[in-house]
């Protein structure tokens, strides 16, 4: 049987978890934040920073210590057994090529921007970053972890650049009154911003080809959750010592920082920002997915195909091809104008949190006996199961996903007996 490579190591380790996290939030959710409650915005980028941190420990530490192709999905089997691990692998899976999809538009949409592309364009546009991200992953996570650290040091670049070539324009008074619409706001900007702590996950899936998971993968979680941390806070206090966020700028705020310095030049360095954000996020969840798949087929709860492995790069060309398939079927349709942005984004964010509720369970289980461990999982679970009833509606889609594998698996169960007893 073909077996993926272990050669990701400690920097691409990093890069990869930043690239995951580090999303298009990033370009329009620090002035989405401050909007909605002015400086006080930055008690909710620290708030929110902090209690991200058990969430990459508990992923990290559970990579750290049962490394597999299965990331969470693989967690949720040691602790709850197959079944639930299942659920859990099908939820992620099928968050991949709806979110994905989200990702490449908001990138080709902010080239759109400063090309005045239409419609048509911009979905080309998101086409063409989900074709070269589908090609960095055939061609083998070497050729991957290069590409994404490249992309990451150019991406941290160019965000210090803006944070940095706008302090001359920072004012004392845009901090003042520090909480303009109450102290209460607080709370839902919280809840906002995160969305731009997501993605700790993604990349336990490939946690099996870590070169040494036990050594890398927590260092790597631990240094990629400071960065993250530190550079959303920092964009988060530009943006509000700025007032890039106030006259309609809000979603814009980080161009319109750019632009005090630079000017067009400035738009053009936003642009290729959000170009280089959508490509190492997309790669993340597509690495992470395709490999989900393989992991599924290969425990044969999952069709066959799903499990074929590239006999030269070692990279799993059926999940890859699934994923391919799905990102076809979307973009065709968001061309169509039958779906759009606004309403492909719940169902990813939906199935996200219900794979985070699933890992933070396991970790309690399998982390029983490391201290930190335990209390990173315990307050990762009260953190998901918190947020999950403000999700809406949108909340049945992860439940009917439990629902749908646990019928199929019984009725499956149910055939193989009446055969063996036949």
């Amino acid at each position: 049987m073909s077996q993926l490579q272990k050669s990701l190591r400690l920097p691409q380790i990093i890069s990869l978890y930043i690239g995951a996290v580090l999303g298009s939030g990033v370009l329009f959710l620090p002035g989405v934040a401050a909007s909605m409650s002015g400086p006080l915005s930055i008690i909710s980028w620290i708030v929110i920073s902090l209690a991200a941190i058990p969430l990459a420990l508990t992923m990290g530490l559970l990579s750290a210590f049962h490394p597999s192709s299965g990331g969470v999905s693989h967690f949720v089997s040691e602790a709850f057994g197959k079944s639930f691990g299942t659920v859990i692998g099908w939820m992620f899976l099928l968050s991949v090529p709806t979110g994905v999809p989200i990702i490449a538009l908001t990138g080709s949409s902010y080239l759109g921007q400063l090309f005045d592309w239409g419609h048509t364009e911009m979905v080309l546009g998101a086409a063409g970053i989900l074709i070269i991200v589908l090609l960095i992953n055939f061609f083998g996570v070497k050729t991957m972890g290069f590409i994404q650290t490249l992309v990451i040091s150019l991406i941290l670049f160019v965000l210090l650049f803006a944070i940095f070539s706008s302090m001359p324009h920072v004012k004392a008074e845009h901090f003042t009154p520090f909480a303009p619409n109450g102290l209460w706001t607080a709370v839902p900007t919280i809840g906002i911003l995160f969305w731009c702590f997501i993605g700790w996950e993604s990349v336990t899936h490939m946690s099996g080809e870590f070169s040494d998971p036990g050594k890398d993968a927590l260092k790597g979680v631990l240094w990629s959750a400071g960065i993250v941390s530190v550079l959303y806070i920092m964009l988060g206090i530009m943006v509000v010592g700025t007032n890039s966020y106030t006259g309609g700028m809000a979603e814009t705020a980080l161009s319109h920082m750019v632009l005090l310095s630079f000017g067009r030049p400035g738009a053009i360095a936003v642009s290729v920002t959000a170009l280089f954000i959508s490509i190492a996020s997309s790669n993340a969840y597509v690495s992470a997915g395709s490999r989900i798949a393989y992991t599924l087929s290969k425990q044969k709860v999952a069709p066959k195909w799903f499990g074929a492995v590239h006999s030269n790069y070692k990279t799993p060309t059926g999940g890859l091809l699934f994923i391919a398939i799905i990102f076809a079927v979307l973009l065709s349709a968001v061309q169509l104008r039958w779906l759009s942005f606004e309403t492909l984004l719940p169902f990813p964010n939906a199935t996200y949190f219900a794979t985070y509720i699933g890992g933070a369970a396991a970790g309690l289980k399998l982390l029983k006996n490391h201290k930190i461990g335990w209390i990173a999982s315990m307050a990762s679970l009260v953190l998901t199961l918190g947020f999950f009833p403000f999700l809406g509606w949108v909340a049945i889609y992860p439940i009917s996903v439990v629902l749908i594998v646990f019928i199929w698996n019984a009725k499956k169960k149910t055939t193989q007996t009446v055969q063996l007893n036949s």
